[in-house]
C-alpha cells in the first residue's frame, strides 16, 4: 500500500522561508509524477507545483519565483521549498504521489493514487 508523509510545516513571519518534504514508500517512487497542494478555510483545495519523473517542474501563477520544487529519488522525497512567505500562503499544504489518468472520453480526469495528510504552514504578519 503506497505511503506519503509531509514534514516541515510550522509558523513562520512573513517573508519568511519554510522547507517542507514529502516522503514515499511502497511503491517505485522515482516512476512517479509528484505534486503539492494547498487548502486553507477561506479557498477550496489548490493546486501549487508539480514535479513530473524526469524533473520537469510546473508552478501556478501566485506561487512562481517564491516556491521551488524539487524531488531526490536516493531518499523517495519531494521538498518544497517556499520563500518570501506572505500571509495568504497559510494552509494546510498536501503532497500527492503518482499521477494518473482516470475515467475516459469527458470524464477523463487527472488524479493522484497516493495521499498525505497534510502539514500546517501558518504565516504570519
Amino acid at each position: 500500500q503506497g505511503q506519503v508523509v509531509e514534514s516541515g510545516g510550522g509558523s513562520v513571519q512573513a517573508g519568511g522561508s519554510l522547507k517542507l518534504s514529502c516522503t514515499g514508500s511502497g511503491y517505485v517512487f522515482s516512476r512517479c509524477a509528484m505534486g503539492w497542494y494547498r487548502q486553507s478555510p477561506e479557498k477550496s483545495r489548490e493546486l501549487i507545483a508539480t514535479i513530473s519523473n524526469n524533473g520537469t517542474t510546473d508552478y501556478k501563477d501566485f506561487v512562481k519565483g517564491r516556491f521551488t520544487i524539487s524531488r531526490d529519488n536516493a531518499v523517495n522525497t519531494v521538498y518544497l521549498q517556499m520563500d518570501s512567505l506572505k500571509t495568504e500562503d497559510t494552509a494546510v499544504y498536501t503532497c500527492a504521489a503518482c499521477l494518473y489518468v482516470r475515467g475516459s472520453g469527458d470524464q477523463r480526469r487527472f488524479d493522484y493514487k497516493h495521499w498525505g495528510q497534510g502539514t500546517q504552514v501558518t504565516v504570519s504578519s
